[in-house]
């Protein structure tokens, strides 16, 4: 499988991505331009297999990793007590 030329800087920023449960693979494809596929080769090859099967025991069938699947419209769930706005 043809992946897109990523800096180690990227590369890392998509492995970060993809191990978050509520990143969806879909805004890793907006930024990164790496499809679902693409991104499971990538952390392949870029993972320990032992992590890697892992992180795929986790993530499949995980609702949050796809927009249309998602239960919830808003984003990520912010306390009141947190900083910012």
């Amino acid at each position: 499988m043809k992946l897109p030329e990523l800096d180690s800087d990227n590369i890392n920023r998509v492995l970060e991505m993809a191990w978050e449960d509520r990143t969806p693979f879909e805004a890793i494809e907006l930024q990164y331009g790496l499809q679902e596929k693409q991104v499971i080769a990538l952390m392949r090859r870029e993972m320990k297999q032992s992590s890697f099967k892992m992180w795929r025991k986790r993530v499949t069938g995980r609702n949050t990793k796809h927009l249309k699947r998602r239960s919830f419209e808003g984003g990520r769930f912010r306390s009141q007590n947190q900083k910012g706005s």
